[in-house]
């Protein structure tokens, strides 16, 4: 069975940097595109990120391209979000998306950015 759990999520104040991790319990970690989602209260859950089987290839969100960085360690199973340069409006809980029929889904971790 498939299982991803967050973390680093935490309160930061603008401007800081954070880095979130998701371990995934596959043994075949390296056969599947990764992503990265995020919800704020009263919004959709929105795309924030995917890096594609091997690594080589990231796909990124207007609001976050040139701030966030995603990477992977295959070896490790997990996949990583560097968020620098953090604004207010990144607030929101932080998913971990494993893409295959069908999704999974972690359960979250929560980032704070005070102004």
């Amino acid at each position: 069975q498939v299982q991803l759990v967050e973390s680093g999520g935490g309160l930061v104040q603008a401007g800081e940097s954070l880095r979130l991790s998701c371990a995934a319990s596959p043994r075949t970690f390296s056969d599947y595109r990764m992503g990265w989602y995020r919800q704020a209260p009263g919004k959709d859950r929105e795309f924030v990120a995917s890096i594609s089987r091997n690594g080589d290839y990231a796909v990124y969100a207007d609001s976050v391209k040139g701030r966030f960085i995603i990477s992977r360690d295959n070896a490790k199973s997990t996949v990583y979000l560097q968020m620098n340069k953090m604004e207010p409006e990144d607030t929101a809980t932080y998913y971990c998306r494993l893409h295959s029929t069908p999704d999974y889904w972690g359960r979250g971790t929560q980032v704070t950015v005070s102004s």
